[in-house]
């Protein structure tokens, strides 16, 4: 796995230049920080969440991607509605996604939104998926359900968290977050697991390649025990 940088689609202006500095208009940071940079490591590891992704169900979990989020001040683009299991599907369905503000994020700076719905009920729209699973190929959605919800903003509502919030979302839960319009950015780390005695379809677009393969938070461990050469 690599580190990958994205920046914010307003970030450059017409002429393809940083309308601000760097550091101010990077979107994120993924997708394999739990594996390749030992702070967030450490954090991903820390015992509280292990105990929390246990008490969900997910008796081995594996991590399958981990992000950082600025949401950057003005620019801070919209996460439109989704499913994380649209994204991340196993059978059955597993996914779930563990986002923790790392400031106060509120409906004014790019803040998460949720349709309410009972755990587990809200049906799977649609996944994203490569069009050609063996070669790699082009990805697309596939849906599964017709005709498309209805998931409004109006239908919305607000999650609050001040910094050091840890929110939890089911693998159906329909969030998003608003375009972040104010001064002040809105830092997340985010981290995705599903369990171990789920099918990982070779169709999801997330892959990997080659060796290694999603670690669990068992191996990770492991790795991280094993003496400096």
């Amino acid at each position: 796995p690599n580190t990958f940088f994205f920046f914010e689609e307003k970030a450059f202006d017409s002429h393809g230049a940083l309308r601000q500095e760097k550091h101010l208009s990077i979107n994120k940071i993924g997708h394999a920080l739990h594996e390749l940079d030992p702070v967030f490591r450490k954090l991903t590891l820390k015992p509280e969440l292990q105990s929390l992704a246990r008490d969900l169900g997910l008796d081995d979990p594996i991590l399958v991607q981990s992000m950082y989020i600025f949401k950057q001040p003005r620019i801070g683009g919209e996460v439109t509605p989704h499913q994380d299991s649209t994204f991340l599907y196993t059978e059955p369905p597993s996914c779930v996604g563990f986002w923790l503000a790392l400031e106060d994020a509120t409906p004014d700076n790019g803040g998460l939104w949720a349709l309410p719905c009972p755990i587990g009920q809200q049906p799977l729209h649609r996944r994203f998926v490569r069009t050609n699973a063996e070669s790699g190929g082009l990805t697309c959605f596939r849906h599964l359900d017709e005709p498309s919800p209805d998931w409004s903003h109006d239908k919305m509502v607000p999650i609050g968290a001040p910094a050091g919030t840890l929110v939890v979302l089911h693998g159906s839960v329909v969030h998003m977050s608003g375009e972040n319009t104010s001064g002040l950015s809105r830092h997340a780390y985010s981290v995705h697991m599903i369990d171990s005695r789920a099918e990982y379809p070779s169709d999801n677009w997330l892959q990997r390649a080659t060796w290694p393969t999603f670690q669990s938070i068992r191996d990770l461990h492991a790795f991280q025990e094993q003496p400096a050469t």
